[in-house]
């Protein structure tokens, strides 16, 4: 099942939610909606700095991502980044594919 980095920054309304729930409960949110969609959390860390919130998730396919992506930026009260993580496999087998590609002005 493919993995991908969530990276998340709450806003100002946001953040009143999570003091309502405290940290805890927005964990159990988010294991919840990415099991509704047939995936797993594997970790989960609130931060300091660009992002308050990192996720890696492993979710079914692309589409699943993009649901989670855009069902709670949806919401107005947090901002997602979301990013595919590829394994060192992954890119190996991606360098042996034969590709026929013209570099611009070559």
């Amino acid at each position: 099942m493919p993995k991908y980095l969530v990276q998340a920054t709450y806003t100002a309304e946001g953040l009143k939610g999570l003091k309502k729930d405290q940290g805890t409960g927005r964990k159990q949110a988010v294991i919840s909606a990415v099991e509704s969609l047939g995936g797993k959390v594997e970790s989960m860390y609130f931060a300091l700095g660009e992002f308050d919130v990192i996720i890696i998730a492993r979710l079914p396919d692309a589409a699943s991502a993009a649901a989670l992506s855009l069902h709670v930026s949806s919401t107005g009260l947090v901002r997602t980044k979301t990013t595919a993580l590829l394994t060192a496999e992954d890119v190996d087998k991606s360098l042996a594919k034969d590709l026929k590609y013209n570099a611009p002005g070559k």
